[in-house]
């Protein structure tokens, strides 16, 4: 009888990158950004080496909100002991609607150092977690980059998920090949009109489009282990809007013809009204369950079929 060929083990991008000793020429890489801010398309080129703070906020040090067990993110990343995430304050995009206002815009947390930041990983992965899940960490690639190492030698070796709003910039994403293992963008609007009036940024669009793509030609379709837990991979995001602001359609449309059919896709039915939304807005109101169901629909119909499947209650008519 023929034997069979093992399953290779599985192992996370990051530590073949350190055998490699390529991880030292990417910190010293996104270090230099920082002198010259452009770590996201908002490009301030501000000095965060001397304290400089541009749109996002965030200074040299990273500051982080919250770290813990998570267990309300995607059915892939959550499994039975929960995503590790670790939430960084201050965010780039800045939605007006966002539903972490109080870290996104107000900067709840607190800097924490770099060997701080590296024991949080550990720390999470001991206590189970199935990965270390990095929220908002786009302002603070640098960052995260030079807490790897000292987490490494301390035995970090789960996957590492970049959690981000989509507003991501290509040059910091080429950093973070080789890095990230799960990529885990928002694409929250097709539209330019509505990214200007709520984020500021007409260029959202374009901008998600293309680190989109980055990211699905560093680690292609999310696959999982045998236990249903993600390995490595895309998963994208999409919060449905009331009243077609995130032009559910079009991104759906995206992802099937210009990414992969095989895309996981999270479609939200979680938004309601927070941070600055004013009263008299669209926003100003929960979506309805036929507004979840049309963007499912559009989904389906772009031929999309890997969706979240977690049990939805939180939608109000």
């Amino acid at each position: 009888m023929a034997k069979k060929n093992p399953v290779p083990k599985y192992e996370a991008a990051y530590l073949k990158t350190y055998r490699r000793d390529l991880l030292k020429e990417k910190i010293e890489k996104a270090f230099q950004i920082l002198e010259n801010c452009t770590l996201c398309p908002r490009s301030c080129k501000v000095n965060r080496l001397r304290g400089e703070k541009g749109v996002c906020q965030a200074g040299l040090e990273p500051e982080v909100s919250s770290y813990s067990p998570h267990f309300s993110e995607e059915t892939p990343l959550v499994g039975r002991h929960g995503s590790g995430t670790i939430f960084f304050a201050h965010c780039s995009l800045r939605c007006s609607f966002c539903q972490n206002y109080s870290i996104s815009h107000l900067g709840e947390g607190q800097a924490v150092s770099y060997k701080r930041l590296a024991g949080m990983m550990v720390e999470l992965q001991s206590l189970g977690c199935h990965n270390i899940n990095f929220v908002s960490p786009s302002h603070y690639v640098p960052q995260i980059l030079k807490s790897l190492p000292p987490a490494i030698e301390a035995g970090l070796s789960v996957p590492l998920v970049y959690n981000t709003g989509g507003y991501d910039a290509l040059g910091t994403l080429s950093l973070l090949k080789g890095v990230i293992d799960i990529y885990m963008p928002d694409f929250k609007f097709s539209q330019s009109g509505p990214a200007e009036e709520l984020c500021h940024a007409p260029d959202y669009p374009q901008a998600a489009k293309t680190a989109i793509k980055e990211m699905h030609r560093q680690v292609g379709d999310l696959v999982f282990d045998e236990g249903g837990i993600a390995l490595r991979g895309l998963l994208v995001r999409h919060l449905v809007l009331p009243g077609g602001l995130a032009g559910t359609e079009d991104v759906m449309r995206f992802l099937a013809q210009d990414i992969s059919k095989e895309t996981y896709v999270n479609i939200m039915d979680q938004y309601h009204p927070c941070g600055d939304v004013a009263w008299s807005s669209l926003l100003s109101r929960r979506i309805t369950v036929r507004e979840f169901q049309d963007a499912v629909g559009a989904a389906s119909r772009a031929g999309l079929t890997r969706f979240d499947k977690r049990d939805r209650f939180r939608i109000v008519f």
